[in-house]
C-alpha cells in the first residue's frame, strides 16, 4: 500500500470516529448505530498501520492489489450496515402496521 493511501485511510478513519462520537454526544446518533462505524474506523486504522499484514492477507486471498482488499473490507462494512438498517426498517414497518390496526379498532368502537 502506498504511503498516500495509508495517510488517507488514517485521516478518514479518525474523522469518522470523531464524527460518530460527536453525534452520540449530541444525541443525534444512538450508540448502537455508531458501533459498526467505530469498529470500521478501528479496522481501517489497523489496516493502514499494519500494511504488511494487509498485503499478506490480500495475497493469500487472491487479490491483485492490497488496495482491492481495503475496498472489499469497506464494502463489507457498508453491506453489514445496510443489512442492519433494513432489519430495523422492517421491524418499524411491522410496528406501524400494528399501530394502524389498533387505532382502527379504537375508532371503530
Amino acid at each position: 500500500m502506498t504511503l498516500t493511501l495509508r495517510i488517507i485511510l488514517i485521516v478518514v478513519s479518525v474523522l469518522t470516529f470523531l464524527l460518530c462520537i460527536r453525534r452520540v454526544k449530541q444525541a443525534k446518533l444512538q450508540i448502537i448505530d455508531s458501533v459498526i462505524w467505530i469498529i470500521g474506523s478501528f479496522v481501517l486504522i489497523l489496516m493502514s498501520v499494519f500494511s504488511n499484514a494487509v498485503e499478506w492477507i490480500s495475497v493469500k486471498l487472491g487479490f491483485l492489489a492490497p488496495v482491492n482488499f481495503v475496498f472489499f473490507t469497506i464494502i463489507g462494512f457498508l453491506l453489514i450496515e445496510t443489512f442492519i438498517t433494513n432489519i430495523r426498517i422492517s421491524v418499524l414497518n411491522e410496528k406501524i402496521k400494528n399501530l394502524n390496526h389498533y387505532i382502527s379498532l379504537k375508532e371503530y368502537k
